[in-house]
């Protein structure tokens, strides 16, 4: 029999009881409390010796990173046959190199190297800002990256969104944008996009194939949305008749949320990798937990009517 246990950091405990559902799986809530001086107690609510460790984790802030870590070493511990871990949203990836002489840390690299050096079994990210993270590891861990292309796809037609355009918010995520385009068999095209500091851009023209369309301006993530909302205001200017956008992360960093509430954009679809992002009037999310499970109902063989 095929034994499994799913449990979560904190954070992302509502993704992983998703998870636990797809998978025809209980979900097991971590023991946790908070000692005086600030330390966390961790503890497995039952022995899981010999059963395959499920672990999902976001690792938005420091404090989910160092409990993933927590997890995967207490995994190892206490003797867990193997250990998955699904990591939906990725802090710091955008750091994954350096510019000449800045003396700064990749984070994006290094906390996924230490993140490997835990030794897991099996890590899926989810649409990663760069794939550059996956190589952080001397190739004894087995890596996936996640694309969420079906899910978007399914989100966007089910969205009452017609006669759109797909559009890109600078060249480096074209390639991603005309791969949904080909298989939602619209056009595409993207902006010219300049980056002059940590969170300043600046977004050139937009192409006039958007003219008389909706605009759908599609990224990886959204953080404080700036550039998406330049993006945003460029297609209208182009003759776009509205603007919505997709990201995959909705990390919605300080006010990004009444920036887009007083822009043009009317709607904004993205995910629930980032915990605590729920649908409202501004946001449209749907859940990745069905590709997370199938994921590791794949890579671990589950049939839930054998798991235990």
């Amino acid at each position: 029999m095929l034994e499994c246990m799913v449990v979560a950091n904190e954070a992302s405990t509502e993704l992983g009881r998703k998870v636990a559902v797809e998978l025809g799986l209980p979900f097991s809530e971590m023991i946790r409390k908070r000692f005086a001086d600030g330390e966390t107690y961790h503890a497995f609510p039952e022995d899981l010796a010999g059963k395959n460790l499920i672990i999902i984790g976001a690792t938005h802030t420091d404090t989910s990173y160092q409990e993933l870590l927590d997890l995967i070493q207490g995994g190892k511990y206490w003797n867990a046959a193997t250990i998955n871990v699904a990591i939906p949203y990725l802090g710091y990836s955008t750091m994954e190199r350096t510019k000449p002489n800045s003396y700064e840390i990749p984070k994006g690299v290094t906390r996924t190297r230490q993140i490997f050096r835990a030794r897991p079994n099996f890590v899926a990210f989810v649409d990663l800002h760069s794939e550059a993270v996956l190589h952080a590891h001397a190739g004894e861990i087995r890596t996936e990256h996640v694309w969420t292309d079906e899910l978007v796809i399914e989100k966007i037609r089910a969205s009452g969104l017609t006669d759109y355009v797909l559009v890109s918010p600078d060249y480096g995520f074209s390639k991603r944008v005309a791969r949904l385009a080909s298989l939602l068999d619209c056009p595409h095209t993207a902006a010219d996009k300049d980056r002059y500091d940590t969170d300043k851009t600046i977004v050139g023209q937009i192409s006039s194939a958007v003219k008389g369309k909706t605009a759908i301006v599609c990224d990886d993530m959204i953080r404080t949305g700036g550039s998406i909302i330049q993006t945003a205001k460029r297609c209208l200017e182009a003759g776009a008749v509205q603007v919505a956008v997709m990201a995959t992360h909705l990390v919605m960093a300080g006010n990004a949320r009444e920036r887009f509430q007083n822009s043009p954009i009317s709607r904004v679809i993205g995910s629930d990798t980032v915990p605590g992002v729920h649908s409202d009037d501004l946001l449209d999310v749907y859940s990745v937990a069905p590709l997370l499970a199938n994921i590791f109902r794949r890579h671990l063989k589950i049939n839930p009517r054998l798991s235990g």
